[in-house]
Protein backbone atom coordinates (compact mmCIF):
# COMPACT_ATOMS: atom_id res chain seq x y z
CA UNK A 1 0.00 0.00 0.00
CA UNK A 2 1.64 3.24 -1.19
CA UNK A 3 0.69 6.78 -0.21
CA UNK A 4 2.17 9.78 -1.99
CA UNK A 5 2.29 12.76 0.37
CA UNK A 6 2.67 13.10 4.13
CA UNK A 7 0.04 15.78 4.66
CA UNK A 8 -3.36 15.45 6.32
CA UNK A 9 -4.87 13.29 3.58
CA UNK A 10 -1.94 10.90 3.40
CA UNK A 11 -1.48 10.54 7.15
CA UNK A 12 -5.18 10.06 7.88
CA UNK A 13 -5.25 7.30 5.25
CA UNK A 14 -2.23 5.60 6.81
CA UNK A 15 -3.55 5.90 10.37
CA UNK A 16 -6.99 4.55 9.48
CA UNK A 17 -5.59 1.58 7.56
CA UNK A 18 -3.29 0.58 10.41
CA UNK A 19 -6.02 0.92 13.01
CA UNK A 20 -8.37 -1.24 10.94
CA UNK A 21 -5.80 -3.84 9.87
CA UNK A 22 -2.30 -3.67 11.35
CA UNK A 23 -1.10 -6.39 8.98
CA UNK A 24 -1.38 -4.20 5.89
CA UNK A 25 1.98 -2.76 4.91
CA UNK A 26 1.75 1.02 4.44
CA UNK A 27 4.45 3.28 3.02
CA UNK A 28 4.16 7.07 2.95
CA UNK A 29 6.42 8.97 0.55
CA UNK A 30 7.06 12.57 1.64
CA UNK A 31 9.19 14.80 -0.58
CA UNK A 32 10.37 17.03 2.27
CA UNK A 33 12.87 16.15 4.98
CA UNK A 34 10.32 16.42 7.80
CA UNK A 35 6.63 15.85 8.32
CA UNK A 36 4.95 19.16 9.11
CA UNK A 37 8.01 21.31 9.64
CA UNK A 38 8.74 21.93 5.98
CA UNK A 39 8.16 24.74 3.45
CA UNK A 40 4.55 23.63 2.92
CA UNK A 41 3.72 23.20 6.59
CA UNK A 42 1.94 26.57 6.78
CA UNK A 43 0.32 26.85 3.36
CA UNK A 44 -3.16 27.72 4.61
CA UNK A 45 -5.05 29.82 7.15
CA UNK A 46 -4.92 26.89 9.60
CA UNK A 47 -8.65 26.82 10.34
CA UNK A 48 -10.17 23.50 11.42
CA UNK A 49 -13.89 22.70 11.90
CA UNK A 50 -15.61 20.57 14.49
CA UNK A 51 -17.01 17.88 12.23
CA UNK A 52 -18.83 15.30 14.38
CA UNK A 53 -17.47 12.31 12.42
CA UNK A 54 -13.80 13.25 12.38
CA UNK A 55 -11.51 10.52 13.76
CA UNK A 56 -10.27 10.30 17.31
CA UNK A 57 -6.91 11.81 16.40
CA UNK A 58 -8.23 15.34 16.17
CA UNK A 59 -5.82 18.10 17.19
CA UNK A 60 -4.67 17.87 20.83
CA UNK A 61 -4.69 21.00 22.98
CA UNK A 62 -1.04 21.88 22.34
CA UNK A 63 -1.79 22.01 18.60
CA UNK A 64 -4.58 24.58 18.97
CA UNK A 65 -3.90 28.31 18.78
CA UNK A 66 -7.42 29.66 19.28
CA UNK A 67 -11.03 28.60 19.74
CA UNK A 68 -13.35 30.54 17.44
CA UNK A 69 -16.51 31.96 19.00
CA UNK A 70 -17.45 34.51 16.32
CA UNK A 71 -17.48 34.48 12.55
CA UNK A 72 -18.05 37.49 10.33
CA UNK A 73 -18.88 37.73 6.64
CA UNK A 74 -18.58 41.13 5.01
CA UNK A 75 -20.32 42.00 1.74
CA UNK A 76 -19.85 45.59 0.68
CA UNK A 77 -20.84 47.63 3.75
CA UNK A 78 -22.91 44.87 5.36
CA UNK A 79 -21.48 42.61 8.03
CA UNK A 80 -23.18 39.36 9.06
CA UNK A 81 -22.36 37.46 12.23
CA UNK A 82 -24.21 34.15 12.09
CA UNK A 83 -24.16 31.58 14.83
CA UNK A 84 -21.23 29.18 14.53
CA UNK A 85 -22.09 26.44 12.05
CA UNK A 86 -19.32 23.82 11.61
CA UNK A 87 -20.55 23.06 8.08
CA UNK A 88 -19.82 26.66 7.11
CA UNK A 89 -16.76 27.75 9.03
CA UNK A 90 -13.91 26.54 11.17
CA UNK A 91 -14.28 26.66 14.93
CA UNK A 92 -10.62 26.51 15.93
CA UNK A 93 -7.26 27.65 14.60
CA UNK A 94 -4.53 25.04 14.71
CA UNK A 95 -0.76 25.00 14.64
CA UNK A 96 -0.68 23.17 11.32
CA UNK A 97 2.99 22.19 11.50
CA UNK A 98 2.74 20.78 15.02
CA UNK A 99 -0.46 18.91 14.22
CA UNK A 100 1.05 17.27 11.12
CA UNK A 101 4.13 16.25 13.11
CA UNK A 102 1.83 14.77 15.77
CA UNK A 103 -0.03 12.69 13.17
CA UNK A 104 3.26 11.55 11.67
CA UNK A 105 4.48 10.32 15.06
CA UNK A 106 1.21 8.44 15.63
CA UNK A 107 1.50 6.80 12.23
CA UNK A 108 5.07 5.64 12.84
CA UNK A 109 4.07 4.16 16.22
CA UNK A 110 1.44 2.09 14.40
CA UNK A 111 4.04 0.74 12.00
CA UNK A 112 3.66 3.06 9.01
CA UNK A 113 6.88 3.35 7.01
CA UNK A 114 7.34 7.10 6.45
CA UNK A 115 10.05 7.84 3.92
CA UNK A 116 10.94 11.51 4.02
CA UNK A 117 12.98 13.32 1.37
CA UNK A 118 11.62 10.80 -1.15
CA UNK A 119 10.01 12.40 -4.19
CA UNK A 120 7.69 10.34 -6.37
CA UNK A 121 7.52 11.67 -9.92
CA UNK A 122 5.62 8.87 -11.65
CA UNK A 123 3.21 6.10 -10.83
CA UNK A 124 5.72 3.68 -12.38
CA UNK A 125 7.87 4.15 -9.24
CA UNK A 126 5.18 2.54 -7.08
CA UNK A 127 4.21 -1.11 -6.80
CA UNK A 128 1.48 -1.14 -4.17
CA UNK A 129 -1.77 -3.03 -4.81
CA UNK A 130 -3.51 0.23 -3.98
CA UNK A 131 -2.11 3.73 -4.30
CA UNK A 132 -3.36 6.89 -2.58
CA UNK A 133 -2.42 10.21 -4.12
CA UNK A 134 -2.30 12.78 -1.33
CA UNK A 135 0.30 14.96 -3.03
CA UNK A 136 -1.81 18.14 -2.98
CA UNK A 137 -2.35 20.65 -5.76
CA UNK A 138 -0.93 20.34 -8.32
CA UNK A 139 -1.15 16.59 -7.88
CA UNK A 140 1.90 14.51 -8.81
CA UNK A 141 0.00 11.48 -10.07
CA UNK A 142 -2.83 13.38 -11.74
CA UNK A 143 -0.24 15.06 -13.92
CA UNK A 144 1.53 11.76 -14.63
CA UNK A 145 -1.78 10.12 -15.59
CA UNK A 146 -2.89 13.04 -17.74
CA UNK A 147 -5.76 13.98 -15.41
CA UNK A 148 -6.38 17.70 -15.02
CA UNK A 149 -7.50 19.40 -11.84
CA UNK A 150 -10.92 21.05 -11.74
CA UNK A 151 -11.38 24.71 -10.91
CA UNK A 152 -8.37 26.19 -9.13
CA UNK A 153 -7.90 29.54 -7.37
CA UNK A 154 -4.71 31.32 -6.37
CA UNK A 155 -3.90 32.47 -2.86
CA UNK A 156 -1.43 34.69 -1.06
CA UNK A 157 -1.14 35.04 2.70
CA UNK A 158 0.88 37.01 5.21
CA UNK A 159 1.30 36.14 8.87
CA UNK A 160 1.43 39.42 10.79
CA UNK A 161 2.67 39.75 14.36
CA UNK A 162 1.47 42.51 16.73
CA UNK A 163 -1.43 43.16 14.35
CA UNK A 164 -3.64 46.10 15.21
CA UNK A 165 -6.73 44.12 14.07
CA UNK A 166 -6.00 41.02 16.16
CA UNK A 167 -9.10 39.46 17.71
CA UNK A 168 -8.36 36.16 19.48
CA UNK A 169 -11.74 34.47 18.96
CA UNK A 170 -13.01 35.87 15.64
CA UNK A 171 -12.47 35.00 11.99
CA UNK A 172 -13.54 37.33 9.21
CA UNK A 173 -14.18 36.88 5.48
CA UNK A 174 -14.45 39.98 3.28
CA UNK A 175 -15.94 39.48 -0.18
CA UNK A 176 -14.93 41.93 -2.90
CA UNK A 177 -16.84 41.88 -6.18
CA UNK A 178 -13.92 43.15 -8.23
CA UNK A 179 -11.29 40.92 -6.58
CA UNK A 180 -12.29 37.74 -4.75
CA UNK A 181 -12.34 37.28 -1.01
CA UNK A 182 -10.01 38.06 1.89
CA UNK A 183 -9.69 36.41 5.28
CA UNK A 184 -8.42 37.50 8.67
CA UNK A 185 -7.77 34.64 11.11
CA UNK A 186 -6.24 34.93 14.58
CA UNK A 187 -3.16 32.77 15.01
CA UNK A 188 -0.71 32.81 17.93
CA UNK A 189 -2.42 34.78 20.70
CA UNK A 190 0.85 35.30 22.60
CA UNK A 191 2.16 37.31 19.63
CA UNK A 192 -1.13 38.98 18.62
CA UNK A 193 -0.61 37.24 15.32
CA UNK A 194 -3.02 36.98 12.39
CA UNK A 195 -3.13 35.17 9.08
CA UNK A 196 -4.23 37.69 6.44
CA UNK A 197 -4.90 36.22 3.02
CA UNK A 198 -6.65 36.45 -0.32
CA UNK A 199 -8.19 33.93 -2.70
CA UNK A 200 -8.57 34.90 -6.37
CA UNK A 201 -10.45 32.73 -8.88
CA UNK A 202 -9.93 34.90 -11.93
CA UNK A 203 -6.29 35.72 -12.75
CA UNK A 204 -7.43 38.79 -14.69
CA UNK A 205 -8.48 40.37 -11.39
CA UNK A 206 -4.84 41.04 -10.57
CA UNK A 207 -1.80 39.73 -8.75
CA UNK A 208 -2.81 38.26 -5.33
CA UNK A 209 0.18 39.79 -3.54
CA UNK A 210 -0.50 43.27 -4.91
CA UNK A 211 -4.20 42.96 -4.14
CA UNK A 212 -3.48 41.96 -0.54
CA UNK A 213 -1.08 44.86 -0.03
CA UNK A 214 -3.74 47.25 -1.34
CA UNK A 215 -6.35 45.68 0.95
CA UNK A 216 -4.07 46.11 3.97
CA UNK A 217 -3.67 49.77 3.15
CA UNK A 218 -7.44 50.19 2.65
CA UNK A 219 -8.23 48.73 6.09
CA UNK A 220 -5.23 50.28 7.81
CA UNK A 221 -3.87 46.90 8.91
CA UNK A 222 -0.49 47.24 10.61
CA UNK A 223 2.01 44.88 12.18
CA UNK A 224 5.21 42.97 11.48
CA UNK A 225 5.08 40.45 8.64
CA UNK A 226 7.02 37.38 9.75
CA UNK A 227 5.87 34.77 7.23
CA UNK A 228 4.41 34.69 3.72
CA UNK A 229 2.99 31.82 1.72
CA UNK A 230 0.70 31.15 -1.20
CA UNK A 231 -0.22 28.67 -3.87
CA UNK A 232 -3.07 26.95 -5.63
CA UNK A 233 -6.46 26.30 -4.02
CA UNK A 234 -8.42 23.45 -5.66
CA UNK A 235 -12.06 24.54 -5.52
CA UNK A 236 -14.32 21.65 -4.57
CA UNK A 237 -14.25 18.08 -5.86
CA UNK A 238 -11.51 17.24 -8.32
CA UNK A 239 -12.72 14.63 -10.83
CA UNK A 240 -12.10 11.74 -11.03
CA UNK A 241 -11.64 10.81 -7.40
CA UNK A 242 -10.49 7.32 -8.45
CA UNK A 243 -8.53 6.08 -11.45
CA UNK A 244 -7.99 2.30 -11.59
CA UNK A 245 -5.97 1.44 -8.45
CA UNK A 246 -5.34 5.10 -7.51
CA UNK A 247 -7.55 6.95 -5.03
CA UNK A 248 -7.18 10.73 -4.82
CA UNK A 249 -7.57 12.31 -1.38
CA UNK A 250 -7.21 15.80 0.06
CA UNK A 251 -6.45 18.59 -2.39
CA UNK A 252 -5.73 16.00 -5.08
CA UNK A 253 -9.24 14.57 -4.81
CA UNK A 254 -11.82 16.52 -2.79
CA UNK A 255 -10.24 19.97 -2.86
CA UNK A 256 -11.40 22.71 -0.52
CA UNK A 257 -14.84 23.89 0.52
CA UNK A 258 -15.81 26.24 -2.34
CA UNK A 259 -17.24 28.96 -0.09
CA UNK A 260 -14.40 29.39 2.41
CA UNK A 261 -11.42 27.41 1.15
CA UNK A 262 -11.40 25.07 4.18
CA UNK A 263 -9.47 21.93 3.30
CA UNK A 264 -7.89 20.30 6.35
CA UNK A 265 -10.94 18.42 7.64
CA UNK A 266 -11.89 17.50 4.06
CA UNK A 267 -8.45 15.98 3.59
CA UNK A 268 -8.72 13.97 6.81
CA UNK A 269 -12.23 12.77 6.00
CA UNK A 270 -11.35 11.76 2.45
CA UNK A 271 -8.28 9.88 3.69
CA UNK A 272 -10.38 8.05 6.26
CA UNK A 273 -12.94 7.08 3.62
CA UNK A 274 -10.22 5.92 1.20
CA UNK A 275 -8.64 3.77 3.92
CA UNK A 276 -11.93 2.03 4.74
CA UNK A 277 -12.48 1.26 1.06
CA UNK A 278 -8.97 -0.16 0.75
CA UNK A 279 -9.19 -2.32 3.86
CA UNK A 280 -12.56 -3.73 2.72
CA UNK A 281 -11.12 -4.29 -0.79
CA UNK A 282 -13.84 -2.12 -2.29
CA UNK A 283 -12.01 0.82 -3.89
CA UNK A 284 -14.90 1.23 -6.35
CA UNK A 285 -16.98 2.49 -3.43
CA UNK A 286 -14.71 5.46 -2.85
CA UNK A 287 -16.24 7.88 -5.42
CA UNK A 288 -19.75 6.99 -4.20
CA UNK A 289 -18.90 7.67 -0.57
CA UNK A 290 -17.05 10.87 -1.46
CA UNK A 291 -20.14 12.14 -3.28
CA UNK A 292 -22.33 11.30 -0.30
CA UNK A 293 -20.02 13.26 1.99
CA UNK A 294 -19.21 16.30 -0.13
CA UNK A 295 -21.38 16.64 -3.23
CA UNK A 296 -24.27 18.65 -1.78
CA UNK A 297 -22.12 21.50 -0.49
CA UNK A 298 -19.87 21.22 -3.52
CA UNK A 299 -22.81 21.91 -5.83
CA UNK A 300 -24.07 24.76 -3.65
CA UNK A 301 -20.65 26.39 -3.48
CA UNK A 302 -19.84 26.07 -7.16
CA UNK A 303 -23.29 27.35 -8.13
CA UNK A 304 -22.61 30.43 -6.03
CA UNK A 305 -19.22 30.94 -7.73
CA UNK A 306 -20.58 30.53 -11.25
CA UNK A 307 -23.52 32.85 -10.63
CA UNK A 308 -21.28 35.43 -8.95
CA UNK A 309 -18.93 35.40 -11.95
CA UNK A 310 -21.81 36.23 -14.28
CA UNK A 311 -23.21 38.94 -12.03
CA UNK A 312 -19.79 40.54 -11.55
CA UNK A 313 -19.86 41.37 -15.26
CA UNK A 314 -23.29 42.99 -14.89
CA UNK A 315 -22.33 45.23 -11.99
CA UNK A 316 -21.76 45.58 -8.29
CA UNK A 317 -25.44 46.10 -7.43
CA UNK A 318 -26.58 42.81 -8.99
CA UNK A 319 -23.67 41.00 -7.35
CA UNK A 320 -24.43 42.44 -3.91
CA UNK A 321 -28.11 41.49 -4.11
CA UNK A 322 -27.30 37.91 -5.10
CA UNK A 323 -24.49 37.29 -2.63
CA UNK A 324 -26.51 38.66 0.28
CA UNK A 325 -29.53 36.53 -0.65
CA UNK A 326 -27.37 33.48 -1.13
CA UNK A 327 -25.66 33.97 2.19
CA UNK A 328 -29.02 34.20 3.98
CA UNK A 329 -29.95 30.90 2.36
CA UNK A 330 -26.96 28.81 3.38
CA UNK A 331 -26.34 29.95 6.96
CA UNK A 332 -28.41 29.68 10.08
CA UNK A 333 -31.35 32.11 10.11
CA UNK A 334 -30.15 33.41 13.46
CA UNK A 335 -27.63 35.91 12.10
CA UNK A 336 -27.10 39.49 13.13
CA UNK A 337 -26.53 42.32 10.61
CA UNK A 338 -24.14 44.92 11.96
CA UNK A 339 -23.04 48.37 10.97
CA UNK A 340 -20.44 49.23 8.37
CA UNK A 341 -17.22 47.27 9.16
Amino acid sequence: MDIVGGGFGGLSTALTIKRLDKNISVTVYEKHRQIGYNPEGRRCAEGYPWYPDLPEWGPPSDCIFAIIKNQEFVFGTTLYSPQINPMILSSMIIDRQRYLAYLGTLAEKLGVDIRTHDTIGSISELDGTFIVDASGCPSTLRKDLGLAHGRVARSYQQTIQNANVFRPDTVRFIFKNSVGYFWIFPRDTTKKEINLGIGVLDASRGNPKELLVSFKHELGIQGDVNYVTGGLIPVGLQRPSRYESVLFVGDAGVGTFPLTGEGIARAILSGTIAAKCIVSRKPHRYPVLINQEFLRWDLIGKTCIRTSSVLQKIGDHAYDIFINSFFRFIVSPAFFPSSTP
